[in-house]
C-alpha cells in the first residue's frame, strides 16, 4: 500500500521535532502535526521560559549585591511585563529555528489536534477543518501536562500550576505557597525568592528533590532557609481556601495541623502524559496508569506506531524525550542509535545549580556494588569564592576495584554545563586515573571536578 508519508509524527516538542528531522535525514518522508506551538512544552511553558525568568532573577540579585562587588548602583526594580515579554522574545526566536530546521528538512508542518483513527491513519483537526492523513509509521510524542491535587480548593480561581505562573504578567506575590518540593517546585522557590516573594514550601515526603541524592535536598533546604524561603517536608496538604487576602492551605505535619496564608499558590506535584482524545474508537494501545506501554524499541502494542518522551513515562525530561524518539527512528530506518538511554543527566536550576549523572553511592550498595566516594567543598574553588558563589561540592562515585566512574552528584554554579564531562566518562568507561589526563583551567568553576579527582 502506497502511504502519504514514511513517518507521521504527533507532537512537535524535543521528542517529536528532533527524531523527525533525523528521520529525514534517513530518507523518510515525513511530516508532524501539533496542536499548539512547535518545541512543545519544553520551549513554551517549561524549560526555557523558567530558565529565562531564573536567569533575569539570577541578575537582579547580583545587582541587589553590587556593593560587594566594588560597584555601586541605584536601588533595581522588577518589572514582571518586561520580564514576561523577555521570556515571549527568546520562545518566539527559538520557536522560528526550529520551524525553520523542520521546513529546511522538507518535513511537512500540520497545525491541529491529531487523532490515531487506524493503524496507519491519523486525522487532524485543524483550522481548515478535519483532514485525514496515511503513513507507515506513527511516533507519538503528545508530552504530559501538570498534574492536579486531588484536594478540596486545589481547582480554585487562581490557584496555579506551573503554566499559569508563568503567564502571569503582574507584580510577583508578595507570599507565594508552592506545593511540591520537587524540580519544579524547587526551581519556582529560587525565582521567586530572589524576585523577594516569601514562599512557603510544602513537600508530601520527608526530604526535597526525592529521586535525586539525598545531599541535594539537605543541601538545597539549607541554602534556601538561608534565604528566608520557609521549608516543610512531611507536610501534608489536606485543603485550599480562598480568603479575603489571598489563600490559605491546611496541612498536617508530624500529625499536627497546621495552616498557611498566602497571596497565591502553586500546584507543583509532577505532569501526567497527553493522552485524552489521542486515539479513535477502533485503536486499542496498551497503557498503564495514564502513559502508553512501550518496548525496547519504543514500539507500542500495535508494532508500526511507536511513543517517546513524556507520554510513555518515566524521566520527564526534555533530552531523555529527544533520545528516545531517535532511537525510535533508528528502528524504523533499521539503524543503530548511539546515543545511551541508561545515564541521563538530570539538572535543577535552582541557585546553585544542581546536576547528576549514574549511580549514586546508595544506589551502587542497593546494587551490591563496591565503590568509593570523594567530594570537593566548592568553597575551596577560586572562581566560586571570587564571583561569591553558595555552598557547593563536586562528588564522585567509582567503582573500588577498577576506579571506573559510575556517577556524579555536583551543587554549583555551571553545574548543568558541567555535568556532561562524566556522562562522556561513564558512557566510555573512563576511570579516575583517565579522567586526571586533562587539564582542567584556572580559575573555572569545573577546576574543581580537577580537585574532586585528586581525592580519589
Amino acid at each position: 500500500m502506497d502511504y502519504q508519508y514514511d513517518l507521521f509524527v504527533i507532537g512537535a516538542g524535543p521528542g517529536g521535532y528532533v527524531p523527525a528531522i533525523r528521520a529525514a535525514g534517513y530518507g523518510m518522508k515525513t511530516a508532524v502535526a501539533e496542536k499548539d506551538f512547535v518545541g512543545g512544552t519544553c520551549l513554551n511553558r517549561g524549560c526555557i521560559p523558567t530558565k529565562t525568568l531564573l536567569h533575569s532573577a539570577e541578575l537582579y540579585g547580583e545587582i541587589k549585591r553590587a556593593q560587594e562587588f566594588g560597584i555601586t548602583t541605584a536601588e533595581p526594580a522588577i518589572s514582571m511585563e518586561a520580564l514576561k515579554n523577555r521570556k515571549i522574545q527568546v520562545t518566539e526566536e527559538l520557536r522560528k529555528g526550529i520551524e525553520g530546521a523542520l521546513k529546511k528538512a522538507k518535513i511537512a508542518q500540520i497545525k491541529g489536534k491529531a487523532k490515531i483513527t487506524g493503524e496507519h491513519e491519523v486525522t487532524v483537526e485543524g483550522e481548515d477543518g478535519i483532514q485525514v492523513y496515511t503513513a507507515d509509521k506513527i511516533l507519538i510524542s503528545a508530552g504530559s501536562e501538570p498534574a492536579r491535587l486531588p484536594i478540596p480548593g486545589a481547582d480554585l480561581p487562581g490557584v496555579l500550576n506551573s503554566d499559569g505562573l508563568l503567564d502571569r504578567g503582574e507584580a510577583p506575590f508578595d507570599s507565594l505557597i508552592i506545593i511540591g518540593g520537587g524540580v519544579i517546585g524547587m526551581e519556582f522557590a529560587s525565582l521567586y525568592q530572589a524576585l523577594g516573594t516569601k514562599v512557603t514550601v510544602l513537600e508530601a515526603l520527608d526530604k526535597l528533590l526525592a529521586t535525586m541524592d539525598k545531599e541535594f535536598g539537605q543541601s538545597v533546604k539549607m541554602v534556601m532557609k538561608k534565604r528566608g524561603v520557609d521549608m516543610h517536608t512531611g507536610a501534608m496538604v489536606q485543603k485550599i481556601e480562598k480568603t479575603e487576602k489571598g489563600f490559605s492551605c491546611v496541612y498536617k505535619e508530624k500529625e499536627k495541623e497546621q495552616v498557611v496564608f498566602a497571596d497565591g499558590i502553586l500546584i507543583a506535584v509532577g505532569r501526567k502524559p497527553c493522552t485524552n482524545g489521542l486515539f479513535g474508537e477502533k485503536i486499542e494501545i496498551q497503557t498503564e496508569r495514564g502513559r502508553i506501554v512501550v518496548n525496547e524499541h519504543f514500539q507500542t502494542s500495535i508494532p508500526n506506531i511507536y511513543a517517546a518522551g513524556d507520554v510513555i513515562g518515566g524521566i520527564q525530561l526534555a533530552h531523555v524525550a529527544s533520545a528516545e524518539g531517535l532511537h525510535a527512528v533508528a528502528h524504523m530506518a533499521g539503524r543503530e542509535e548511539e546515543v545511551r538511554l541508561d545515564f541521563v543527566p538530570s539538572c535543577v536550576y535552582t541557585n546553585p545549580e544542581i546536576a547528576s549523572i549514574g549511580l549514586t553511592a546508595d544506589e551502587a550498595k542497593k546494587q551490591e556494588i563496591r565503590v568509593k566516594t570523594v567530594k570537593y567543598p566548592m568553597s575551596a574553588n577560586g572562581k566560586s569564592l571570587l564571583s561569591s558563589q553558595e555552598r557547593g561540592f563536586v562528588k564522585i562515585v567509582f567503582d573500588e576495584e577498577t576506579r571506573k566512574v559510575l556517577g556524579a552528584q555536583m551543587m554549583c554554579a555551571r553545574a548543568t554545563d558541567m555535568i556532561s564531562i562524566f556522562g562522556t566518562a561513564i558512557a566510555n568507561g573512563l576511570t579516575v586515573e583517565d579522567m586526571k589526563k586533562n587539564m582542567y583551567p584556572h580559575p573555572t568553576f569545573s577546576e574543581g571536578i580537577g580537585e574532586a579527582l585528586e581525592l580519589a
